[in-house]
């Protein structure tokens, strides 16, 4: 429990200091897209892992315990920050909270 707080309140920090990722994010092509509808859940996870490093991974570490319903609030700030499609958040929240 105290290292998911921990993960929250370091994410909390950053974005309360209005820190944004250096990484650009990695917008897949429309073909990509559909194709995404099709996946299993675990090529979806391993996916969002690759988005998550690509788009994150620079300047944060995942974190090993943290709840769907953190996972979200915090993609849902840093979305806008990182630039991160509807298609990455979902596939990084996938990744995050299975």
């Amino acid at each position: 429990m105290k290292g998911r707080v921990t993960a929250f309140l370091a994410t909390a920090a950053l974005l309360a200091c209005g820190l944004s990722p250096v990484a650009s994010p990695q917008n897949p092509a429309p073909a990509q897209k559909s194709a995404t509808v099709t996946r299993t859940t675990a090529q979806q996870s391993k996916e969002g892992e690759r988005r998550f490093q690509a788009n994150c991974g620079r300047c944060h570490n995942a974190p090993e315990a943290i709840s769907p319903r953190e996972v979200k609030a915090v993609l849902q700030h840093m979305r806008v920050r990182a630039m991160l499609s509807a298609e990455d958040e979902q596939l990084i929240l996938k990744f995050l909270a299975p």
